[in-house]
C-alpha cells in the first residue's frame, strides 16, 4: 500500500504551487508548456512514463496506440480537471485554470503531441 500516499502528496504539491503563483503552470495558455510544467513529471516529457511510474501508480503511456485511438480533447480535459477514477492522478481543477486545461487537452489529443520527440 505504499502508493496510497502518492495522490495526497501530488495534490498537496499542486495546491501549494498554485497558492504561490496562482497556477502550477504560471500564466501560460500554451498546451505544450502546461504539459511540460505539470504533466511530464508523471507522464514523461514525451508522454511515455518511466517503468517505475507505471509500476507504482499505473501512469498511462499517452503515446500508446490503443489510447491514441480513443483520445479526444474532451476526454483529456475531463481527466485533467477531475483526476483519475482511482484517484492516483490528482484533479487539477483549481490548480490550472479552464484555459490551461483546454490548452493541454488540445495539445495532448493533437498529432503534434506525438511529433514532439
Amino acid at each position: 500500500m505504499a502508493h496510497r500516499g502518492v495522490p495526497r502528496f501530488w495534490l498537496a504539491l499542486v495546491v501549494a504551487l498554485a497558492a504561490c503563483n496562482g497556477s502550477v503552470a504560471g500564466n501560460t495558455k500554451d498546451g505544450a508548456h502546461v504539459f511540460q510544467s505539470v504533466c511530464a513529471a508523471c507522464h514523461g516529457p514525451h508522454g511515455q512514463p518511466d517503468a517505475a511510474m507505471v509500476a507504482r501508480i499505473g501512469v498511462k503511456d499517452l503515446t500508446a496506440p490503443e489510447l491514441r485511438a480513443r483520445i479526444t480533447p474532451e476526454l483529456v480535459a475531463k481527466q485533467v480537471r477531475e483526476g483519475s477514477t482511482n484517484k492516483l492522478m490528482p484533479a487539477f481543477a483549481g490548480a490550472l485554470d479552464d484555459g490551461q486545461i483546454q490548452a493541454v487537452a488540445s495539445f495532448v489529443a493533437s498529432p503534434q503531441f506525438l511529433e514532439q520527440h
